[in-house]
C-alpha cells in the first residue's frame, strides 16, 4: 500500500481513491484497540511530535494514543510552556523541532494554512489537525469511517450538517470529503453563519433546517464556534436550540435509522438535545473510537508504507 504524498493537509486535495485507502487501513487497524495488550510494532523506532496551539482534547489525544498504539514515541509540545511564549515563530519553532529528526510533526493552528507553510519547509511529515476555519481532515476521515460502518456505504447518500458552517473547519472538510465519495451534502444554520459561495464546495444550502434534515441518512450537528467570533451572530442559546437545534422532533424527520455525529464538544442543550445525544441513533463515541483508528491508519501511511516518491 502506497500514499503517494508525505503530507496530510486537506480533504479537498485528496482523491477518492486515497480516501478509500485510509479507510480501509483504519478498518483493519481498528481492531489493535480492542485487543488485551494494544499495540503493533509497525512504527517502532519513529517519532511523531503533537504541536497543538489550540486547545484540544479529543484530537490531540487522540493522535498520541494512535501514535503509541503503533509503537512510535509520540512527544507532545505545550505551546503556553514553549518558546512561543518567548517570541519564537511557529516557523522557527518547527525547524528546530526538525532538527531534532522527527518523522512526523501534527500541528493545529488558529490561522488558516499553517500547516501548509509547514509542509512546504520541513521534510518530515506533516499532518493538519485543524487550521482554523479552513479544514480538520482527519475529523472528515473519521465521520466517513463511523457512517460507512453503520450504512455499508457512501455513495448516494444524504447528508445534513447544521450549524456554524461559517467557521467549522469541521463543516468544510466533511462537504469534500462526502461528496468526492458520492454524498449528497446539504448545509443549514443562520443565516449570519452561512458564509457566501458555500455551495461552490459541492454542497445544497437548505432553506431551513427542518428541509435540510427531512430524509437525511446522517445528521451531522456543528458546535457553535465562539472562539472565532468577534460580534453576535444569534441572539441567545434558547433561540438557537428552538430553530436550528436537534431534538427528538427533528430526528423523526430523516431516515429511519438516521446516523446522528457531532465533532464535540457538545454543547447540551444548545445544538443537540441530551435525549438525541445520548440516544440510540447518536453514534458520537463511536466516532471518537474511530479516530483513533484513523489516526493510526494516516501514521501508518505516511510513515510505515512505502511511498512512491520515496521508492
Amino acid at each position: 500500500m502506497r500514499l503517494k504524498r508525505k503530507d496530510i493537509l486537506t480533504i479537498e486535495e485528496l482523491s477518492r481513491e486515497e480516501i478509500e485507502m485510509i479507510l480501509s487501513t483504519a478498518e483493519s487497524l481498528r481492531e489493535v484497540s480492542e485487543r488485551e495488550i494494544k499495540k503493533v510494532p509497525t512504527l517502532r523506532g519513529r517519532t511523531v511530535i503533537n504541536l497543538f496551539y489550540e486547545a484540544s482534547t479529543r484530537t490531540r489525544t487522540s493522535f498520541e494514543i494512535a501514535a503509541k498504539r503503533m509503537s512510535a514515541d509520540a512527544v507532545n509540545i505545550s505551546v503556553s510552556t514553549s518558546s512561543v511564549v518567548k517570541g519564537e515563530t511557529i516557523k522557527d519553532t518547527a525547524k528546530n523541532l526538525e532538527a531534532m529528526r522527527p518523522d512526523c510533526i501534527v500541528v493545529r493552528h488558529a490561522a488558516a494554512g499553517v500547516p501548509m507553510m509547514l509542509a512546504a519547509n520541513l521534510a518530515c511529515s506533516v499532518i493538519n489537525a485543524g487550521d482554523g476555519a479552513h479544514e480538520h481532515p482527519s475529523q472528515a476521515l473519521l465521520d466517513m469511517l463511523t457512517v460507512r460502518g453503520r450504512l455499508g456505504a457512501l455513495e448516494g447518500i444524504k447528508v445534513a450538517i447544521i450549524g456554524d458552517i461559517a467557521h467549522s473547519r469541521v463543516a468544510r472538510s466533511n462537504i469534500y470529503g462526502f461528496t468526492r465519495m458520492g454524498a449528497n451534502v446539504v448545509v443549514a444554520g443562520p443565516p449570519t453563519m452561512m458564509p457566501p459561495g458555500i455551495e461552490a464546495l459541492g454542497c445544497v444550502v437548505a432553506p431551513d433546517v427542518d428541509t435540510a434534515i427531512k430524509g437525511a441518512d446522517v445528521v451531522m450537528m456543528l458546535r457553535i464556534q465562539l472562539e472565532r467570533q468577534k460580534d453576535a451572530f444569534f441572539p441567545a442559546a434558547r433561540e438557537y436550540s428552538r430553530f436550528y437545534g436537534l431534538d427528538e422532533a427533528r430526528v423523526r424527520l430523516a431516515k429511519k435509522g438516521v446516523v446522528i455525529l457531532h465533532p464535540g464538544p457538545i454543547n447540551r442543550g444548545v445544538e443537540i438535545s441530551s435525549e438525541v445525544a445520548d440516544g440510540p441513533y447518536s453514534l458520537i463515541l463511536d466516532q471518537v473510537t474511530n479516530g483513533v483508528a484513523v489516526r493510526m491508519a494516516l501514521f501508518y501511511l505516511l510513515l510505515g508504507a512505502v511511498r512512491e516518491d520515496a521508492a
